[in-house]
């Protein structure tokens, strides 16, 4: 199956995938008792193969009924989740349990999952330059929305093991909202971090802002012209 982190913000974007969740209570018991219906057993019973064959399943059915965007529904905060934002699950070893209880964690980190692109569309839409800047100006732009952006995810991951992947995905994300091609936001952005950003490591704010003016340079060819 696919990773979040491998998949464009086009499959991503809220605005382009909808998702229209009931909130009266039937949707959500009919997933749950759709997911519980995969899990393999109990937590003492579950390996890691079985377990694992059940967070791809689960992915499957997710996508089949809501879109391509679900696939960061497993990517959790630290070792055990891939660096990643969701705290309603944590991993094989640890989540998976009781068919029920894993169902409904499912369920909770499939709409924290879809909360956190929410707020990330709003985030990119309010930092990206406007369409009419000059590239002193195009340049500031990028280096707030990189600073900032780099300081939501540390502050979300507690800059926790492997961080700093979930912190490249949403800058290259960030980048493609604003018409970059995938490709070219790549580059850009490991160009920009470098191997600086490590686990376990809260970068400081000179680090931080040292990464969104490179980032910025690097598009532009222009060093920022305003404080933030």
């Amino acid at each position: 199956m696919s990773r979040a982190w491998q998949s464009p913000w086009s499959e991503m974007d809220p605005v382009r995938n909808p998702f229209v969740w009931n909130d009266d209570g039937e949707e959500e018991a009919e997933l749950v008792a759709l997911i519980a219906a995969m899990v393999p057993g109990p937590r003492s019973e579950v390996g890691w193969e079985p377990g694992y064959r059940f967070t791809d399943a689960a992915t499957r059915l997710l996508m089949d009924r809501y879109g391509r965007w679900v696939f960061g529904w497993s990517w959790a905060i630290g070792e055990g989740g891939g660096g990643g934002v969701v705290g309603s699950w944590c991993c094989v070893s640890h989540s998976v349990g009781e068919p029920d209880a894993t169902a409904a964690k499912v369920v909770a980190s499939l709409l924290e999952w879809r909360d956190w692109l929410e707020e990330l569309a709003e985030k990119f839409a309010l930092l990206a330059p406007p369409a009419d800047a000059d590239p002193e100006d195009r340049s500031w732009h990028l280096e707030r929305a990189a600073t900032r952006l780099v300081t939501l995810v540390v502050d979300r991951t507690g800059a926790e093991c492997g961080w700093y992947g979930l912190c490249r995905t949403v800058l290259k994300w960030f980048l493609a909202s604003t018409g970059m091609e995938p490709e070219d936001a790549e580059r850009a952005v490991d160009a920009a971090i470098g191997g600086r950003f490590k686990s376990w490591t809260r970068p400081s704010l000179v680090l931080v802002d040292t990464v969104g003016e490179d980032l910025a340079v690097g598009l532009t060819g222009r060093r920022p012209y305003r404080d933030h």
